[in-house]
């Protein structure tokens, strides 16, 4: 693994890509700069060395070139504010201006390139584009995770012009190396716990997870096509009617491979989509014909503590229920704080996916988690067993 912990980068131009795609309020503040505070390490680094620092990053998805509202100006004056340094910025796209800031950068300097997918050939991984980039500093290196499975201009394309000098940045370093911990040499037994509203959505990583996992737990909306298939009564929750064979056969293989799975047995139910509803506690093949499935019942909670705890590797994506929806998060709520108990015992635990990692932060655990993916999409790629370009592209040779 190239790591830019060996390397000083003293006098060097650094072409950094980011993930600062930040949300932001009405008035372009940003409401939450986890994404920017997570690469502060490697820009703390590069600067440390005595670096100059162009960095790269995308906002949004911008449609047609430049867009106003999807600027990276409000970004540029945060990142100011968190190095205590000024920051180069110019929402002028590439072109001499451009190119003359960039050599001009002094080292200790910092500069942020202009919203990378203003430009049609970023997301298209136009290579002319990637070597106009590539001619602005003296080495790359990638930072961005959550862009990683793109194998566009600045996040894989790019790195083809610096065959000796391309790096992950900490960030993507130590995600690399927690997901191949994760599923390249797991303790056991390993647990996997996958949740989520549709079966279609995580086909993927059921089927390359089933020859390397011992245990699979399957909640969230998913379980209902798995417990419908089994010939239970899931009332009005939601199902995939045309995936109930592929969950057969998927329990089918796992038993083959002596993998123990897990559907939840009981179910809090609901007769309207609300936090006012209705609600009982039924078992989980018993759904009344006008109720709906919004969480899991506390049996099940108990049931997967004990899977949880006897486990030395877990992996959690995807919630329990309607985690969003305050009485029926409780499920959610109970995982986390399983896996949390079983780290602090010496389980290997990396949760993953926006709702399981919303929820260990809610809930003020992230911190007791082995590790906590900031890659949603990239992550989902990786558990699927693809290749992921911005990873190839900096481990290529």
């Amino acid at each position: 693994m190239k790591s830019i912990t060996e390397v000083n980068f003293a006098g060097k131009k650094v072409l950094l890509r980011v993930d600062f795609n930040v949300p932001v309020d009405d008035n372009k503040n940003i409401t939450d700069d986890t994404r920017m505070r997570e690469s502060l390490p490697t820009i703390q680094k590069l600067l440390a060395d005595g670096a100059a620092i162009i960095i790269m990053a995308h906002f949004g998805r911008p449609k047609n070139g430049f867009d106003p509202n999807l600027s990276l100006a409000p970004v540029a004056k945060h990142l100011s504010e968190m190095i205590n340094r000024p920051v180069a910025f110019t929402q002028e796209l590439l072109g001499d201006k451009v190119t003359a800031m960039a050599a001009a950068l002094k080292n200790g300097e910092v500069m942020l390139l202009e919203n990378i997918r203003f430009y049609p050939g970023e997301t298209k991984g136009d290579v002319a584009l990637a070597e106009q980039l590539s001619k602005l500093g003296d080495c790359y290196i990638n930072d961005a995770f959550g862009a990683a499975h793109r194998e566009h201009s600045s996040t894989a394309v790019i790195a083809r012009f610096f065959p000796n000098d391309k790096y992950f940045g900490f960030l993507m370093e130590n995600e690399v190396r927690n997901l191949e911990k994760l599923m390249q040499n797991p303790q056991r037994p390993f647990t996997a716990i996958i949740g989520g509203s549709k079966v279609s959505s995580k086909i993927g990583i059921l089927e390359n997870l089933l020859d390397k996992v011992d245990n699979m737990v399957i909640i969230g909306g998913m379980r209902y096509t798995f417990t419908k298939a089994l010939g239970g009564k899931i009332g009005k929750s939601i199902c995939e009617d045309d995936k109930m064979d592929l969950a057969l056969e998927l329990m089918h293989r796992m038993e083959a491979k002596g993998v123990k799975y897990y559907l939840p047995s009981d179910s809090l139910i609901a007769d309207d989509f609300s936090n006012n509803a209705n609600t009982k506690l039924v078992p989980s093949n018993e759904v009344p014909d006008e109720w709906e499935s919004m969480d899991i019942g506390p049996e099940s909670c108990k049931m997967l503590d004990e899977v949880i705890k006897s486990s030395k590797t877990i992996l959690w994506n995807g919630p329990a229920g309607v985690f969003e929806i305050p009485a029926f998060s409780k499920g959610t709520q109970a995982i986390a704080k399983s896996v949390a108990e079983a780290c602090a015992n010496g389980t290997f635990a990396a949760v993953g996916g926006g709702d399981s990692v919303a929820a260990v932060k809610q809930l003020n655990l992230a911190d007791q988690m082995s590790y906590v993916s900031t890659g949603g999409g990239a992550m989902l790629e990786y558990l699927e067993g693809k290749t992921l370009p911005g990873i190839a592209a900096i481990l290529e040779k």
